[in-house]
């Protein structure tokens, strides 16, 4: 219930702001282009690093990138670009 209403007030405030929803709640932004790039926005950290496998730590969650040749092209504090061939993503909470 608590959850509820943390996002319909979080929607309330986005909309008076005229600001997206994944601004407020920190949702994370998967961008997929093709089979060769990801880009992932509103990630909490990186739990494994491997050219098959990359799991990244979000704010209620993972996801798991599977593949080969995978590689980290760049990061921030909020957003990572991720090249190579993508087989499959995963989302758990």
């Amino acid at each position: 219930m608590r959850d509820k209403v943390k996002n319909k007030l979080a929607a309330d405030i986005s909309a008076h702001l005229n600001l997206p929803k994944d601004l407020i709640l920190g949702d994370p932004i998967v961008t997929i282009t093709g089979r060769r790039e990801i880009t992932v926005e509103n990630y909490r950290g990186i739990l494994n690093y491997e050219t098959v496998l990359i799991r990244l730590s979000l704010k209620h969650g993972q996801v798991e990138i599977h593949g080969s040749n995978l590689k980290i092209d760049y990061y921030t504090n909020d957003e990572m670009k991720i090249s190579g061939r993508i087989d499959k993503i995963e989302y758990s909470i």
